[in-house]
């Protein structure tokens, strides 16, 4: 009787158990929704000069995750930041990351989980407002001086950083590396280029790269870049700081450049003119190989007077658009900026940028 009262009350805990068990599994909780996953690029979808039109004109959200820390150059990212960037009309935000200096120096070289989740969070700030993200490979200073010392190491974190974003739609964009210069020639960095490529390709095959300049970003080596055969999912980016007595007038990072303070650019033909012709060439070049391009930093340091950083950077600005350059100015809240962090508004130079935009 014991035995059979004992088996009839474990039947009902079973029946019971398996009950609530469907029960819970039929249920939705609104708490905590579960999250779609997100697409890849669709290859029918992804076009290099249509990507370039995504990025438009964008900004770089400079001095926060290119320091050795967030912080160490005043700016700590906030989430106001992004939503003041959409609302001012932006359509792309360029962050600069130091990888490097959260990636272990020995092998596995294996990432920061803590500062891969801060990157995580910033490219979620910028799409889940309509924006599109450059993942920029920023400050990487080792390899530009030791550069197959660090070969290696640069390769897997691109791997890293490639597999982690995999499933972002077309909207995020991989830039290789800012500005290889020194050791890291032209010729060198055309080996260590189509390297990382291949490596990102295994896992994002849609991916739109950008593809940075030798010598600093600037023009003068264009001609000695070579894209990898077969690679039409690119787009090529150059840095213009010319004239740079002008726009680094009183950089404290500049030797000398205290004696060019006061230096004007007054809108006259002459300067315009220097500016096209500067700038031409990539026009042509971008034409002939029929390869977007992109204005990845332009800007001019606070020092210089207000008048005529308004007018370069509209001039500029303008003539990049007339030729369907993307561009992204340098930068938004720090010594090159158009914002103030701590009121929470953008100064007029803003307009120079996004004509008859006043916040």
């Amino acid at each position: 009787m014991i035995m059979k009262n004992i088996n009839s009350i474990l039947r009902t805990l079973c029946y019971t158990s398996l009950i609530l068990l469907i029960i819970s599994a039929c249920s939705k909780d609104d708490s905590n929704p579960v999250e779609p996953e997100p697409s890849p690029p669709n290859p029918s979808e992804v076009d290099a000069f249509e990507q370039n039109k995504l990025l438009g004109r964008g900004i770089n959200l400079g001095n926060a995750l290119e320091a050795p820390n967030e912080g160490d150059w005043g700016v700590v990212l906030q989430e106001s930041y992004f939503a003041d960037i959409a609302d001012a009309g932006f359509n792309s935000i360029r962050v600069p990351i130091k990888w490097s200096a959260h990636t272990l120096e020995d092998p596995p070289y294996t990432i920061d989980e803590t500062f891969f989740a801060r990157v995580d969070w910033a490219i979620e700030q910028t799409t889940s407002r309509g924006l599109s993200v450059i993942v920029d490979f920023h400050h990487y200073d080792e390899i530009m001086f030791y550069p197959y010392d660090h070969k290696d190491r640069f390769l897997e974190i691109w791997r890293q950083v490639a597999e982690r974003y995999k499933n972002k739609p077309k909207e995020v964009f991989f830039e290789i590396l800012n500005e290889p210069h020194d050791e890291l020639t032209p010729a060198v960095w055309n080996e260590f280029l189509t390297e990382a490529i291949n490596i990102i390709r295994e896992t994002n095959p849609n991916r739109t790269l950008i593809v940075g300049l030798a010598n600093w970003g600037g023009l003068g080596s264009l001609n000695q870049l070579r894209i990898p055969d077969g690679e039409d999912n690119v787009i090529v980016s150059f840095h213009y700081y010319n004239p740079f007595q002008f726009t680094h007038q009183g950089a404290e990072w500049v030797d000398g450049s205290d004696s060019w303070l006061g230096t004007k650019w007054n809108n006259s033909e002459g300067e315009k003119e220097a500016v096209r012709n500067d700038i031409n060439g990539i026009i042509s070049w971008g034409s002939a190989k029929n390869i977007p391009i992109n204005l990845g930093e332009f800007g001019a340091y606070q020092k210089a007077d207000t008048q005529s950083r308004f007018d370069w950077m509209k001039y500029v600005r303008e003539y990049a658009e007339s030729y369907n350059i993307s561009w992204h100015y340098w930068e938004f809240c720090a010594g090159f900026g158009i914002y103030n962090s701590s009121t929470g508004e953008y100064n007029d130079l803003l307009q120079a940028l996004i004509p008859g935009r006043i916040l």
